[in-house]
């Protein structure tokens, strides 16, 4: 099974103790989620998280319904949570998020280490491309939802 690796960073003027509770409320995953994947979580509201939380949704990729279940495996708030998937398309799926203070607000990166059924015939054509541009349109939403008007995100 060969390994990928993912990374984005995204610099937001809030300190990480103001940002994280975003991110601690999964609810909020629908907002910085693209509308084409038609995004919904199955687990009744609301979810408290924290270590071993279990969080089931549904979406579409390329047209295909698929459920996925999530497994919280660190939860070190404000600094850090990761997220594993249990059921879903990849074969691995592991996502760290961490929050760093920096220049009076939070440099946020996202590192993700998938693997893909078929590696070969997907990941190029499909797979990467798919997950570059969720990443860009969840650091738009992020931009839009915590930068004043005018602000530039490097």
């Amino acid at each position: 099974m060969r390994i990928r690796e993912f990374q984005s960073e995204l610099w937001l003027p809030l300190p990480p103790e103001k940002l994280f509770p975003f991110f601690a409320d999964a609810a909020n995953l629908d907002a910085i989620t693209p509308p084409w994947l038609n995004f919904r979580i199955v687990t009744p509201t609301p979810i408290v998280m924290r270590e071993g939380t279990l969080i089931d949704y549904c979406l579409r990729v390329r047209g295909l319904p698929l459920r996925w279940r999530t497994r919280i495996n660190a939860w070190q708030p404000p600094h850090r949570f990761e997220d594993q998937q249990l059921r879903g398309p990849y074969r691995q799926w592991i996502h760290e998020h961490t929050f760093e203070a920096r220049d009076g607000g939070t440099l946020t990166r996202d590192r993700v280490r998938y693997a893909t059924p078929c590696d070969w015939l997907v990941h190029r054509w499909l797979v990467r491309s798919d997950i570059e541009r969720i990443f860009r349109y969840r650091s738009e939403k992020l931009k839009e939802l915590f930068s004043p008007p005018g602000m530039s995100n490097a």
